[in-house]
């Protein structure tokens, strides 16, 4: 399972075209985007990799358990997120 990284999204200003990496294990000190650290932190895992179609703001998931990757669905907002 992830580790969650943030009790909230994070709000980033994404370029349409431009491919993202996504951190889904919730160590990389780049949130939230990967930084590589899943390599030694969580091996087996790898980073979600997107290319959004439109310029603009988006919400990327901060806990790591979102059912939508990389966006923000609300979970963090469950007690499993907020007592972690």
């Amino acid at each position: 399972r992830p580790v969650v990284a943030a009790k909230e999204p994070f709000p980033v200003e994404l370029k349409a075209g431009k491919a993202y990496a996504w951190c889904s294990c919730g160590h990389s000190k780049r949130q939230p985007f990967c930084d590589g650290a899943h390599k030694k932190a969580a091996p087996g895992t790898s980073p979600l990799r997107f290319t959004p179609q439109e310029d603009g703001t988006a919400w990327l998931c901060g806990c790591k358990h979102t059912q939508s990757p990389p966006y923000c669905d609300g979970t963090h907002q469950g007690e499993a997120v907020q007592g972690a």
